[in-house]
């Protein structure tokens, strides 16, 4: 009797033709050349979005002004600093564009431009540092949790304001639940993190005095790290921003449509155990260039423990441009 058929592994669709002619559009409109930035919601920022962007800043080159759209939910505050670092050699004045979220150490970025467009939708978050540890506590899936700094200050608040007389040690019954190296591990980062805010801002204000009170604020002020800080929110803290135009917003989230179709995850199941993903996670895009990264695996269900596991793993960075109206496609590899 034949084997049943594999099914064909599912791919996610590539619309680079058409996120090229709102690019141009949106270009031509701001009167500068623009970079895309986009996360899905598994995407996040990372460092080897550090050398995606080389990749495209090399082939643009330098400009007096360049406009950046962020829309990402966060990542790694360090790149952040790495990648502004970055757009700063290739221009003079930077301009991020905001339509969507722009959290944590997207928010980070956009403290390194010299103006921040938001439109309607738009909110930045604060930037309080969370972490996950090797030590981290485990969830229910048996995968590593996020601490936060912030969340653990009120744990030890709510114990000192409830056992105002106790002479116990609230530390003691903590380290049941998490490891005092992870405890210190997240007070450097908030440490790591104020300072990283004060780098970025020390792009285009002068007064340390207030790169400071933006920064604390930033990391210390607000109860949720997903707290959602709107126009008003963000000028009052000190930051530059401004309206964006309607037609400029309108373009973007379009743009942003074309990337969401494109990031949506891609699965295909083999069988109760095995399965292929295939899912865009980040995207860098300028004029004639699509930098992007590909998550390829295959998964396995390993029931003892019950969690996933990778069995192939062939995801990559791929460069896409144009060249005399042909569109070539090549692999970047990013170690």
């Amino acid at each position: 009797m034949d084997q049943a058929e594999a099914p064909r592994v599912k791919q996610p669709p590539v619309l680079f033709d058409q996120t090229q002619v709102l690019l141009q559009q949106v270009a031509a409109s701001l009167g500068g050349p623009l970079i895309t930035y986009w996360n899905s919601p598994q995407g996040s920022v990372c460092q080897n979005d550090v050398v995606a962007l080389y990749e495209l800043l090399e082939k643009i080159g330098k400009h007096d002004l360049m406009y950046l759209l962020i829309k990402s939910s966060g990542g790694d505050g360090r790149a952040s600093l790495r990648l502004v670092n970055l757009l700063r050699q290739y221009c003079n004045r930077l301009i991020a564009l905001v339509p969507l979220e722009c959290a944590s150490a997207a928010t980070m970025i956009t403290l390194g431009a010299d103006e921040i467009m938001m439109g309607p939708m738009a909110y930045l978050t604060p930037v309080d540092t969370s972490l996950t540890h090797d030590l981290s506590p485990l969830d229910r899936d048996n995968a590593r949790v996020s601490v936060s700094l912030n969340e653990l200050t009120r744990v030890i608040g709510l114990w000192r304001a409830e056992q105002a007389e106790s002479k116990e040690n609230p530390y003691k019954a903590l380290f049941q639940y998490v490891h005092p190296l992870v405890i210190g591990a997240v007070d450097r980062a908030e440490s790591l993190s104020i300072m990283l805010c004060k780098s970025l801002l020390a792009y285009h204000i002068d007064d340390s005095a207030k790169a400071d009170q933006i920064s604390r604020t930033l990391n210390s002020k607000y109860p949720s790290h997903s707290y959602p800080i709107l126009f008003e929110e963000a000028q009052s803290i000190g930051l530059k921003v401004t309206h964006m135009p309607a037609e400029i917003n309108t373009l973007l989230l379009e743009l942003n449509e074309r990337y969401s179709e494109m990031g949506q995850r891609s699965t295909t199941d083999f069988d109760d155990t095995h399965a292929h993903s295939n899912e865009i996670l980040n995207i860098w895009e300028a004029a004639n260039h699509h930098v992007y990264y590909q998550q390829d695996k295959d998964w396995f269900y390993r029931t003892e423990e019950r969690r996933w596991i990778t069995l192939n793993d062939n995801s990559s960075w791929r460069h896409m441009e144009h060249i005399d109206g042909t569109t070539y496609t090549t692999l970047l590899h990013i170690a």
